[in-house]
């Protein structure tokens, strides 16, 4: 397993300045294999509420927390909501003999819903498989594209045993996850769906299509991609709205946040597969994105695109500045009349256009063609230029 030690200094940090720390992510992106970094997880302070056994000794929530000391670990805390106003209470002693680090499957918006009344006592830290950041250089970037980075896929000897890993996750997410969590549709009907949206992956989202191909309303369609993107399945990446004068798109467009999970629904086995596949161009642009917002942690991200064609894939505000990233799979990147309107009328401080390449150079004095492989010094990296 590969070491992840920027999430892991991060992840201390925040124990140190709050009182409950909730690390937040898909299943299976390694949350549990972080919490044995800072947790014995056959001790006492460690509670997995998929366990009969910690279930139990969680049975009368007070009793079996307050007395502990230290850092507390809870796995898969959205399965049981009511101990956010026990933990509320136990964060609140003094002095404080216990912090609490609390993990969850759930997006972090739904996991606001039920610790409300942690609100000022609660750091959400968001966690993801592995981000192109993280990956030795003994990988190749082609690798962590195809097979994602969930690290039973990542890692897989082999890439029939990845597509096979990726398969069965998607089936146990449907039919035991999902119930288990409450929600209460059909596996197959939303395993249909799922596959629909592989097809729509990097385009703008209408519900009117699937629900007609599937029979079922469009409340019923947006509900089922909200389920998706609550798992961190689905990134709903919301258009810019400025006051300008061009009509602009007011829809998301719709992307897998693993492009491992994509080429299986797809279909796409193997690298060469996916380079000859007709959505290679449109997975790679997810794929950018993704590895560019898990790097630079934007405070807000969008995209942007008018509907006499002008468009910018990702439009990132950081620090009070905005910038403009496009995502090109091409060796030699060139300035398109969407990047001018854009800086004009958004007022970008810079674009930078991801490609595959090795080098970062200009080709305009705002817009940089920048390698993906840069993004592992974040804004820093690709928003600059090597002297």
């Amino acid at each position: 397993m590969l070491k992840r030690t920027d999430l892991a200094v991060f992840l201390k940090k925040a124990l140190q300045r709050s009182r409950v720390v909730a690390l937040v992510g898909p299943r299976q992106c390694g949350k549990t294999t972080m919490s044995r970094s800072l947790v014995d997880i056959s001790g006492i302070n460690y509670f997995d509420l998929e366990d009969p056994a910690s279930i139990a000794r969680l049975s009368e929530p007070l009793a079996g927390l307050r007395d502990l000391k230290g850092l507390v670990a809870i796995d898969e805390v959205q399965r049981r909501p009511e101990l956010f106003p026990v933990l509320r209470v136990l964060a609140d002693r003094r002095p404080l003999p216990a912090r609490f680090l609390i993990l969850g499957s759930a997006s972090p918006d739904l996991l606001r819903q039920s610790s409300e009344s942690l609100a000022g006592r609660i750091e959400i830290i968001e966690m993801s498989g592995f981000g192109l950041q993280e990956i030795p250089a003994k990988f190749n970037m082609m690798q962590h594209w195809q097979r994602g980075g969930f690290p039973l896929s990542f890692l897989a000897a082999t890439e029939t045993d990845s597509f096979i890993w990726r398969k069965n996750f998607i089936l146990t997410f449907l039919e035991r996850d999902l119930p288990q969590w409450g929600i209460g549709v059909p596996a197959v009907l939303l395993h249909r769906f799922w596959t629909m949206l592989a097809h729509y992956h990097g385009q703008i989202w209408n519900a009117a299509e699937p629900a007609r191909s599937l029979g079922i309303s469009e409340p019923t369609v947006r509900r089922y991609l909200d389920i998706l993107s609550s798992f961190f399945m689905i990134r709903q990446l919301q258009p810019w709205h400025a006051n300008i004068k061009k009509r602009q798109v007011k829809s998301p467009k719709i992307y897998f946040r693993d492009t491992g999970l994509l080429h299986q629904l797809l279909g796409i086995r193997t690298a060469k597969e996916l380079l000859y596949h007709p959505k290679f161009g449109v997975s790679w642009e997810g794929y950018a994105i993704e590895e560019a917002i898990k790097a630079i942690k934007p405070d807000e991200s969008f995209f942007w695109a008018t509907h006499n064609g002008a468009e910018i894939d990702l439009v990132i505000i950081k620090n009070g500045k905005m910038y403009g990233i496009e995502c090109k799979y091409t060796d030699a990147p060139q300035v398109t009349p969407s990047m001018r309107t854009a800086l004009d009328e958004l007022k970008l401080i810079k674009i930078a256009v991801i490609y595959p390449g090795t080098k970062s150079y200009e080709l305009h004095k705002q817009i940089l063609a920048v390698p993906l492989t840069s993004i592992k010094k974040g804004i820093s990296g690709i928003f600059s230029i090597k002297s």
